[in-house]
């Protein structure tokens, strides 16, 4: 007799749009755990512009796979599965309702689909690559990405160095498509019965809303947060200081913006990366789309409702 899969349920959607809301809420009503699936919440220390809820608002309910690694250490998309494996299975085993809160489409797509058997780092290519980033600039390792592989170059952000240093490891040493290889020799999640939510807002209003979030940060200390971290000695080329708003604010710091220049560039750069989450999760299959927040007044009931439906639909 084949054994009864475990619920699992997904709240995804672009940055600001709810999702932690939505889940603390869900938590609470359906006896689960939040399971976070975001890459720059893996790391320590840097807390206010990643958007990691406060222990305080997080009624209660536990969180998972937040403050993994040290700003200057690797994580990847491998790394996040196998820690997320263990605790999916810590969930199940207290019988509660595992709830992923997925920021991150290729994180999320590690999980549920499994990995690629692409090739190993080659640490003699990556540093040529960097090499090449710091003399010519990441526009030009970027343009170098294009002419192999415009199917990436179209998916990597312009500023997103690590990636695309490893798409063009990818292209060079396997010799095809980041795409090819990353739909090869894939193991799926097993044992889980997936529902999965998706957050789209109007987009004037999640525009709206992200611009009213990066001032709130601001207010909540952001900058001092970055002026500690750079007190510490945290590396200016960590990961972690690559995220979207850290680096503009090390610049304040530095001297070469200005706050409010620094504000309006963070706003637009998150901006650009919600409308690549939105696409990205666009693609994701079998997606119950709520068109709103995840703090909005009926979005909890909408949500519960997909998840009964679907229980039944078992």
């Amino acid at each position: 007799m084949t054994p009864a899969l475990h619920p699992l349920l997904v709240i995804l959607g672009p940055t600001a749009s709810g999702k932690s809301a939505l889940g603390i809420a869900l938590a609470g009503k359906l006896n689960g755990e939040v399971i976070v699936c975001d890459s720059t919440q893996v790391y320590r220390h840097f807390d206010i512009g990643t958007a990691k809820v406060p222990v305080a608002e997080q009624k209660g309910i536990p969180h998972h796979l937040i403050d993994l690694v040290e700003p200057d250490q690797l994580f990847t998309a491998g790394e996040y599965r196998r820690r997320a494996l263990i605790a999916l299975e810590e969930v199940k085993s207290r019988g509660k309702l595992p709830i992923i809160t997925a920021g991150t489409g290729l994180y999320l797509r590690a999980l549920l689909e499994g990995l690629a058997d692409a090739p190993e780092r080659s640490e003699e290519l990556r540093t040529r690559l960097r090499i090449i980033a710091e003399r010519r600039g990441a526009q030009h390792l970027h343009k170098l990405l294009e002419r192999l592989d415009q199917g990436a170059a179209n998916r990597i952000a312009l500023r997103d160095t690590q990636k695309v240093i490893r798409a063009v490891e990818i292209r060079l040493l396997a010799g095809k498509s980041v795409s090819s290889v990353h739909g090869a020799g894939r193991e799926p999640l097993a044992g889980y019965r997936t529902m999965k939510i998706g957050l789209l807002p109007n987009r004037k209003a999640l525009y709206s809303r992200i611009e009213q979030r990066t001032t709130s940060m601001i207010r909540q200390g952001w900058l001092d947060e970055v002026g500690d971290l750079v007190a510490k000695g945290t590396s200016p080329n960590a990961k972690a200081f690559q995220f979207i708003g850290y680096a503009e604010l090390r610049e304040v710091i530095a001297g070469k913006l200005t706050e409010p220049e620094a504000i309006e560039r963070i706003q637009q750069s998150t901006r650009q990366f919600a409308k690549r989450q939105i696409t990205w999760f666009r693609r994701e299959p079998g997606v119950h789309w709520l068109e709103g927040f995840g703090d909005g007044p009926s979005i909890e009931d909408q949500a519960l409702e997909v998840v009964n439906k679907s229980s039944h639909e078992t």
